[in-house]
């Protein structure tokens, strides 16, 4: 009986044995990729270590106003609508400005009226005096003249006044001055307002601007900086190309960094509002005597045994693996470590880790956050 006992024993531990067996060999086979960090030659995000973040403003942003008084009567403008220039935002009740226009006009035509009395008068009394010098006076001549004057006069004050009370009534419309969208409305329909008075909020989002902030041991790289582009926070998939438009002159003496103001133009279905955040990002690109200077992190490059040759690894993104390439090293500068051969613009290097790869390894990405991409 214990004999039997034994043999089962050993049958069973035999079994285990060879199931563990088998389950290492499984795990000596499954491929281990490793995480690595990575940049694009010219990343000045990965060069640096970080982008630059900023705040969306509109390049143009008006609160519009009345420029007369009076009852608000008809608003069909909603906040977020998109409007065009000339398009009516608001009206005022229109009665007592069409009044006065009609006043208006009526007192211009009664002083045309007038000025064309004089005028026939003046010159029947210039005529007689020619005709027949002694049957009108002088005096009579001279009155007669400037009566004349004085209705030319009227006639101008009239025109004037007739004009002011058309631009008073053409005030009584609200109108675009530009293509927009209204973004804030501070009044109710059917409200009595005064002379500018807010009433809608309009920006221009065809074109977006954004502030960011660069360290005064960076902003030297401004000049050379190529393929500016902005991803903001609502919209993570779209990269915006942009453009730099202004650069303070002076640093700011608490933060020691430069403001400068960069331009963009949204791609069509995606609507970036002023106060969205994002992140500015850009390629730093020198032209020297010999051609582009490619500047690279210090610890993405390593030595052989020798240390004769400098190699990357670089990083392959259709097979997601490293290989193994020699490079010819310039000067150390600010920003990292001049290739003067072996890399072109558009190549991946691994920028982290390099002593731990090997040629041929299967690898996966990692962002400057330490994300998987």
């Amino acid at each position: 009986m214990n004999l039997n006992n034994n043999i089962t024993k050993i049958l069973f531990a035999t079994l285990m044995l060879n199931f563990l067996s088998a389950c290492q060999t499984e795990e000596v086979r499954e491929e281990v990729i490793r995480p690595i960090k990575a940049m694009k030659i010219g990343s000045i995000e990965q060069i640096i270590g970080k982008s630059f973040p900023g705040i969306a403003k509109a390049t143009q942003e008006v609160d519009l106003s009345f420029r007369v008084s009076g009852t608000l009567k008809k608003m069909p403008i909603k906040v977020g609508q998109k409007v065009r220039v000339g398009d009516i935002l608001a009206g005022l009740d229109r009665r007592d400005y069409e009044v006065e226009v009609a006043n208006a006009k009526a007192g211009f035509a009664n002083s045309k009226a007038l000025l064309k009395n004089a005028e026939l008068e003046y010159n029947r009394m210039v005529r007689i005096q020619r005709s027949d010098p002694g049957a009108v006076s002088q005096s009579a001549i001279d009155k007669s003249q400037a009566t004349f004057e004085q209705a030319t006069a009227s006639l101008a004050s009239s025109k004037a006044l007739l004009n002011s009370a058309t631009d008073r009534l053409s005030y009584t419309s609200l109108k675009a001055p530009f293509d927009g969208i209204i973004v804030q409305r501070f009044v109710d329909n059917f409200e009595d307002i005064t002379a500018n008075t807010p009433v809608y909020r309009l920006v221009d989002i065809s074109k977006i601007e954004m502030d960011i902030h660069i360290p005064e041991n960076l902003i030297s790289n401004l000049p050379y900086v190529t393929n500016s582009r902005v991803i903001f926070d609502s919209f993570p998939n779209d990269i915006i190309p942009a453009k730099i438009k202004e650069v303070s002159n002076q640093a700011s003496l608490s933060t020691r960094t430069y403001q400068v103001s960069l331009i963009m133009e949204p791609p069509a279905g995606v609507n970036i509002l002023p106060g969205m955040s994002g992140n500015a990002m850009g390629e730093v690109v020198k032209k020297g005597d010999k051609g582009e200077q490619i500047i690279i992190p210090l610890n993405s490059v390593f030595s052989s045994n020798d240390s004769k040759t400098t190699y990357v690894w670089i990083y392959h993104e259709e097979s997601q693996t490293v290989s193994k390439k020699a490079v010819t090293k310039g000067e150390v500068v600010e920003q990292g470590l001049i290739i003067q051969d072996g890399l072109t613009s558009g190549d991946w290097i691994a920028t982290a880790g390099v002593h731990f790869l090997s040629e041929g390894q299967k690898v996966r990405l990692l962002d400057a956050k330490g994300t998987q991409k």
